[in-house]
């Protein structure tokens, strides 16, 4: 039972991660992370898919393994965190309180990912 639940998990973390590609509220980066861990625990099948993935699978091997974020992979989780600030400051239909803890949220981690070592290649 606790194999299926971290791949049901995982997957929906995968969903999650592959909405946030293409979102610009939502981080794919984080999700794609829970995603590796889920699947370490519930499938080494479905962890094996995700680290040999062309598009999923570096960047998280060089977390896995280096604690590092590629600087390219930094400039466009700030655009798509930058485009999420401008998106939702503009939205009148948003409260003040969920724009401010969108801000705050924002802040963090883009410092996390700031303050992580980076491959210099864009």
């Amino acid at each position: 039972m606790k194999k299926i639940f971290f791949i049901a998990i995982g997957f929906a973390f995968l969903f999650l991660g592959i909405l946030g590609i293409f979102l610009p509220l939502l981080p794919t980066t984080p999700f794609l992370l829970l995603t590796a861990l889920c699947f370490n625990k519930g499938s080494e099948k479905f962890h094996t898919w995700l680290l040999n993935h062309p598009i999923f699978g570096p960047p998280i091997l060089d977390w896995q393994k280096n604690h590092v974020i590629k600087t390219r992979l930094k400039i466009l989780a700030t655009l798509m965190m930058a485009t999420s600030i401008g998106i939702i400051s503009t939205k009148d239909t948003i409260p003040e309180n969920g724009k401010i803890i969108f801000y705050i949220f924002s802040i963090f981690v883009l410092g996390f990912i700031w303050t992580r070592k980076g491959k210099s290649r864009i």
